[in-house]
């Protein structure tokens, strides 16, 4: 069954903001160090899908990926930021779509 959380929406304005500035600054390191403050906060407000894409986005960085590669998956993270759901399964879904846009 599909869980719907209530969102903090000053913590979701707050990761739609840090997002939105994901590849702005130059660095690898300052683009993980920036994946990494978001699966944080993520994760400390029970928010699943984000902390999740937001794992898998930190992997690619760490891999050397760029490119439309990284800049999908930001768009996914945000999606997931949007997101009504905020349970497991939805964070699963989310890790499954980033798997798909991987392979394409």
């Amino acid at each position: 069954m599909a869980q719907t959380a209530t969102i903090d929406q000053h913590v979701q304005a707050e990761l739609f903001r840090r997002a939105a500035l994901l590849g702005v600054r130059p660095g690898r390191a300052v683009l993980a160090a920036d994946i990494d403050m978001i699966r944080r906060i993520a994760q400390q407000n029970g928010m699943m899908p984000v902390a999740s894409v937001a794992q898998v986005l930190e992997s690619a960085v760490a891999r050397g990926e760029q490119g439309p590669l990284i800049t999908g998956w930001i768009a996914l993270l945000r999606e997931a930021i949007g997101s009504d759901r905020q349970d497991r399964f939805a964070g699963d879904s989310y890790v499954a779509a980033c798997s798909v846009r991987l392979t394409s």
